[in-house]
């Protein structure tokens, strides 16, 4: 049944690629433990870039945890969940957070495949095209490498792993560096919580001899950046705000802009992405051929 639901999806995306004139970049942000600072550096990447011009939605797929609502201060009534049951439209779950950035709440992100109802399915397609001209799409996974958080990692264009300068936080990390490199060569890592560059570098490269020596020679691993650690980050949480908001010009902040504009580079280049995806609809087509 989900086989031919797929097609059928496949199909009706196809059909409607010829409206679309945006390509959306997937990037999926993810970590191999929690309480590393995954979905607060989610949510200020995705400001920052928002802020630079492009057209930014982020999707809450952290399973069971999903708490970006929390982190914009926000409040939510329904999710994609509700839009899959057709209790709600698409434009009614999403939650505009500033110009240029908006906010999908999400659900269980198993638990969002699992209804067969063609009919729901082509109406979902067709109200999600409200989302088609976004530029990028911030996924926040989950944390560690379940079968639902591989879903996400698959269908992303990029893959970004964060972690701390502590060794639990290191070896989740490294493990999910390896399941990652079996769907893919290339993998971008953020050192959160580091004293400075000196250690975010010692410690990447650690994780990148390590990665080398026992995945494979072609894994392309990449430090897109790193965030220091700072009071202010932790004092923005505690208050429900963004700390690129709260602490303009701080440190943080400036990491955040360093890491934007390295993730800026690949969009211009946006090598990997087809043309006939895009938006929330063209997210769901690629979860459905990874399921």
């Amino acid at each position: 049944m989900i086989g031919n639901q797929a097609e059928k999806l496949e199909a009706l995306v196809a059909s409607n690629s010829k409206k679309r004139s945006k390509k959306t970049r997937f990037i999926a942000i993810t970590s191999g433990k929690g309480g590393v600072g995954k979905s607060t550096i989610s949510s200020n990447i995705a400001y920052v870039l928002a802020q630079s011009g492009l057209n930014v939605g982020i999707f809450d797929a952290d399973i069971g945890l999903a708490n970006l609502d929390v982190m914009f201060n926000v409040k939510m009534k329904k999710n994609i969940l509700h839009v899959l049951k057709g209790e709600a439209t698409v434009a009614e779950i999403l939650i505009p957070i500033t110009r240029n950035l908006i906010l999908i709440p999400g659900e269980s992100g198993d638990e969002i495949l699992k209804y067969s109802d063609i009919a729901l399915f082509e109406r979902f397609m067709e109200e999600a095209q409200v989302l088609d001209k976004l530029d990028v799409m911030i996924i926040d996974t989950g944390a560690g490498i379940g079968e639902h958080i591989q879903m996400f990692l698959k269908a992303a264009d990029d893959v970004i792993v964060v972690t701390v300068p502590d060794p639990a936080a290191i070896t989740d990390a490294y493990a999910t560096i390896k399941t990652i490199a079996l769907m893919r060569s290339d993998v971008g890592v953020i050192m959160n919580q580091v004293r400075n560059e000196k250690e975010a570098l010692a410690v990447f490269g650690k994780i990148k001899k390590v990665a080398s020596a026992n995945i494979k020679d072609t894994l392309d691993l990449q430090l897109l950046g790193k965030i220091d650690s700072d009071i202010k980050v932790s004092t923005a949480v505690k208050q429900r705000a963004l700390f690129c908001v709260s602490s303009p010009g701080s440190q943080a902040h400036k990491d955040i802009i360093s890491i934007a504009n390295n993730i800026s580079k690949k969009l211009e280049r946006n090598v990997l992405v087809s043309s006939n995806e895009s938006g929330l609809s063209g997210l769901f087509k690629r979860l459905m051929e990874h399921f």
